[in-house]
């Protein structure tokens, strides 16, 4: 079966204000610093592959600025396929203002833009190169049509698909995500997807086996601090986390996802990928931003051998 990813999903750019807390209503703060980088969680997802050393393609609309053609250039000098990443005329980039406090939490706004352009006959445009993709990866950073169409497309394809349901919306209808191999969700996106509690690891199990008896295949919960839960119709496994100090835990569940899929495709081994996974997304909140705090693979084994992984 192939390795190559491919990445069905958003981009955007990144304007991180790192603050000591949150302003109140009608108060103005000083910050004490401001970053602006490549982000998006499709663009995220397969940068951390790429990274990694798999073979991306990526297929993407950015705005008709300069942010367009910026996300175009990144993607490229990190040997992401751009093919079918393409502008939309006379509309404007997504933006993502994050605000990262002291402790390492972010709160984040997206402002989709030509995001919401990603059209289902631009995967059909696409789809003889997604054909050669043993591996899709989708977010909910674009259209609701655009994932079904992508899911149902790629199942009659026999192509197996991670959907990220991020950022969750209530109005996802899981019957028409029932194809999909992986459904990834962090306990806040399973909370709005189920209606369920999902403060604790056993809350989030409960959660997940909801969600595979309306048919999903794999449920894998992204915990933060607590690790990751496989969830299928067996018994659950967790998935212990890697201990850190975090600096900045923007884009920590898009490093998971991103190395997951790169190890996944080679192993075929889902916990082992998500150990992989989860490995990476502690080193990735070693350092602040999101797609230039992933490392590359033999930065990511210098750290898995620091902390005794194998």
């Amino acid at each position: 079966m192939s390795t190559r990813i491919g990445v069905v999903g958003s981009n955007m750019v990144d304007l991180v204000s790192y603050i000591d807390r949150m302003p109140e209503a009608g108060e103005t703060l000083a910050a004490p610093s401001f970053a602006m980088g490549h982000g998006g969680k499709g663009a995220n997802q397969a940068v951390a592959a790429a990274r990694l050393g798999a073979e991306v393609l990526m297929v993407s609309r950015v705005g008709e600025d300069l942010f367009g053609e910026g996300t175009i250039r990144n993607l490229r000098e990190l040997g992401i396929d751009t093919r079918h990443v393409w502008a939309v005329p006379g509309q404007q980039s997504g933006v993502a203002p994050i605000f990262v406090e002291r402790s390492g939490e972010n709160r984040i706004l997206i402002i989709k833009g030509a995001n919401e352009h990603l059209l289902p006959a631009d995967v059909g445009a696409a789809a003889a190169d997604l054909r050669q993709c043993g591996l899709i990866l989708l977010q909910l950073e674009v259209p609701l049509d655009t994932i079904y169409h992508t899911i149902a497309w790629a199942a009659r394809e026999g192509i197996e698909v991670l959907l990220n349901p991020a950022p969750a919306v209530p109005e996802l209808d899981v019957s028409r995500i029932l194809a999909a191999s992986f459904l990834v969700p962090n306990q806040t996106e399973l909370a709005i997807l189920t209606n369920m509690p999902t403060d604790t690891p056993a809350q989030a199990e409960a959660a997940a086996r909801s969600l595979v008896a309306r048919g999903l295949r794999t449920v894998i919960v992204t915990l933060g601090a607590d690790g990751a839960l496989l969830v299928t119709d067996g018994p659950a496994v967790h998935i212990p986390p890697v201990r850190v100090q975090p600096h900045d835990t923007t884009g920590a569940g898009d490093a998971f996802i991103g190395a997951f899929a790169q190890h996944y495709v080679r192993s075929r081994d889902v916990a082992a990928a998500m150990r992989w996974g989860a490995a990476y997304a502690a080193d990735s909140i070693t350092r602040p931003g999101t797609q230039k705090a992933f490392a590359d693979l033999a930065t990511f084994q210098r750290f898995r051998a620091a902390c005794g992984l194998t």
